[in-house]
């Protein structure tokens, strides 16, 4: 291999020269040489030639022992051997010190170089062997420095992400980000909203003053085009001292702090004033990746923070409401109960979170209350009547993936004014029919009297139009106080197919009047209902009155009867003129009608959905409506069956 240095030990001047000139030069190698046997040794020890050639006039053969210095180095030099035949006397003591091969003289340059090459395959093979060693030593620890890196930035993640004490995870940051990219000075600047300046959280191997210096507005140099366009700054030696003259810093590397919605919140940075180590785009992932992390750590523990916030004020107001707030699980199991519930059921246990219901109370109203559950965007309403006389109003409603919310208002007071109002509605509605009747009846004799001119009769029959008004809204004031008060609620079992029917035939001459299209799809074996089948039949009656008078001429309605799980529905569907969103949540309310120029013509005293209501509620359903203007309603009715 050319290159490879030989040392020449022979005591005779030309034959050394011969073997330098034709056999060392032609063959591309170094030639040291010395013409004593100590000398020799003398250059080896110093020099470390490749291998050394010794020919037998220069050594006695006691002097061999020097050799095995040299073998035992660290780096063992190969000895070749020129003798003379025979060489007998020298074999025994040259193989024990460490000779490695012999070139008999006389000898010509093409064996003389093959014999050479043959001595310095085992110094070649080591010299490959240490390369190799230093290669696996090298990629070694460059594994290891990885692995520590992975593992930092592995306690950094878990510990950010764990959302400990904010501070002692932002110097962890900056710690590692300084070990990690060798830097000698590390800090962590966020921006003081308030100000818009940046200021310094955590800091590695920074001087008390350096650290006051940091807290400069974000306009200055660097950190300004950090924060103004959220990248990585990395730069060193010229450039830096070009930029920052002031500044004693060899070579800096800064990276943003990001968080959701790409909006920037402080700088990572480390530096060197001292070492001439710039820093590698490596670093710049490194400490980029860290960045990541303080930001999450900080974004954390600021949500976690306004969490605790409206937690607490959530807390607060449930303590202080009186409203009695109650959420299960999917499995019923509480997940809240507030005190007004807690006293309200005389729930006595303090660590009802995460028990059963039945568990932490005898209230069987409350069970009741949890027995049958709405679906998601249909709540149930209802009112609960407590053992002390009070009466709730509760809402419970299906939330998605959490459970089930009740809440409860007290309507003690609105129940006790509203019985006042129905009791003095009543009377007056008693004393008024008495008199109205005998009214009306003079009306309707008037032609009887005497001939009525055409202005006289149209007067006779608008009279008595409205006194039918007015005597069919005191009808339907005492039907709604009868209900209301639990009056002619006789509970019996209820076939809901032939209450429709007979609904139907009631309203039959209407339906004929205004050539609507009726259809009826009455599933077979319906479940019975508990109930009163009058009241019933009036539910249905007034929902297909509901359905004529609300669809023009012509129109088309479907009453509907099916089972539907532990319940019986029926639905009374038009394509009228159909109900604004608006209006919606209103309608069952007592009175309360649209007001639109489609219903400007319409008559009606607001009370028949009311009625439905009213009726559907006393019988343990609910009833809700599906519209959309100009493409008609759906009103269905769900009624328990009876078991």
């Amino acid at each position: 291999m050319a290159g490879e240095t030989v040392l020449v030990i022979d005591n005779r001047a030309a034959p050394r020269q011969r073997l330098i000139e034709t056999v060392l030069k032609p063959g591309g190698y170094t030639s040291l040489e010395s013409d004593t046997f100590e000398g020799g040794l003398q250059v080896a020890l110093v020099q470390s030639p490749d291998l050394i050639v010794l020919t037998a006039q220069a050594v006695l053969p006691g002097e061999f022992e020097s050799l095995k210095k040299l073998g035992a180095s660290s780096q063992p030099i190969p000895v070749l051997l020129i003798v003379e035949p025979p060489a007998e006397r020298w074999a025994a003591d040259a193989w024990c010190a460490g000779v490695r091969d012999v070139l008999f003289e006389p000898f010509g340059p093409g064996e003389a170089l093959r014999v050479i090459e043959r001595a310095l395959t085992e110094t070649r093979l080591r010299r490959e062997r240490d390369e190799l060693a230093d290669q696996l030593a090298q990629v070694r620890r460059q594994m290891e420095w990885q692995l520590q890196e992975l593992n930092a930035i592995y306690t950094v993640g878990k510990t950010a992400t764990a959302m400990p004490d904010l501070e002692r995870v932002l110097a962890q940051v900056v710690e590692a980000a300084t070990y990690m990219a060798r830097g000698e000075e590390g800090s962590l600047m966020l921006v003081d909203d308030s100000s818009g300046k940046l200021y310094l959280r955590a800091s590695k191997h920074l001087d008390q003053p350096a650290a006051g210096g940091l807290h400069v507005q974000v306009e200055d140099v660097l950190l300004d085009r950090v924060l103004k366009f959220g990248r990585p700054v990395m730069m060193a030696g010229q450039d830096w001292r070009r930029v920052n003259p002031s500044h004693p810093a060899k070579a800096l590397l800064y990276v943003p702090l990001t968080v959701p919605l790409d909006r920037i919140i402080g700088v990572l940075g480390i530096s060197n004033e001292v070492s001439e180590r710039t820093f590698t785009e490596r670093d710049m992932f490194l400490l980029s990746a860290l960045g990541d992390y303080a930001a999450i750590a900080i974004e954390n523990a600021r949500l976690f923070a306004a969490v605790e916030s409206d937690r607490g004020t959530l807390d607060a107001v449930l303590r202080g409401t009186e409203d009695a707030v109650i959420l299960l699980d999917l499995d019923k199991q509480i997940l809240l109960c507030n005190p007004a519930a807690r006293r309200a059921f005389g729930i006595k246990a303090t660590d009802v979170v995460g028990r059963p219901l039945h568990q932490v109370t005898q209230s069987q109203v409350l069970l009741d209350l949890f027995e049958h559950l709405p679906i998601v965007g249909r709540p149930l309403r209802t009112e609960v009547q407590l053992a002390d006389g009070r009466t709730l109003q509760a809402q419970i409603s299906a939330i998605e993936a959490v459970g089930y919310a009740a809440v409860m208002q007290d309507i003690t007071h609105l129940k006790e004014l509203d019985r006042v109002k129905s009791e003095f509605v009543s009377v007056v509605s008693h004393d008024l029919r008495s008199p109205l009747t005998t009214i009306r009846g003079y009306v309707d004799l008037l032609p009887r009297v005497g001939p009525l001119t055409p202005q006289q009769a149209e007067f006779v029959n608008r009279m008595g139009q409205s006194m039918k008004t007015v005597t069919d809204l005191i009808g339907d004031l005492l039907d709604i106080g009868r209900v209301e008060a639990g009056l002619d609620q006789e509970a019996a079992p209820c076939r809901m197919d032939s209450i429709l029917l007979r609904a139907v035939d009631a309203v039959q001459m209407a339906i004929d009047e205004k050539q609507h299209e009726l259809t009826l799809d009455i599933a077979p074996d319906l479940p019975l209902v508990l109930g009163s089948a009058r009241r019933l039949g009036q539910v249905a009656t007034n929902l297909l009155n509901n359905a004529v008078k609300y669809t023009p001429d012509g129109g088309k309605i479907k009453a509907m009867l099916k089972a539907e799980g532990a319940y019986v529905m029926l639905s009374v569907a038009d394509n009228g003129i159909g109900v604004p969103l608006e209006d919606q949540p209103y309608i069952f309310n007592k009175f309360y009608r649209v007001q639109s120029e489609a219903t400007a013509n319409i008559v009606g005293t607001g009370l028949g959905l009311s009625i439905v209501k009213t009726v559907v509620d006393k019988h343990g359903g609910r009833v809700w409506v599906e519209s959309a203007p100009g493409q008609g309603s759906t009103f269905s009715v769900l009624l328990p069956a009876k078991q």
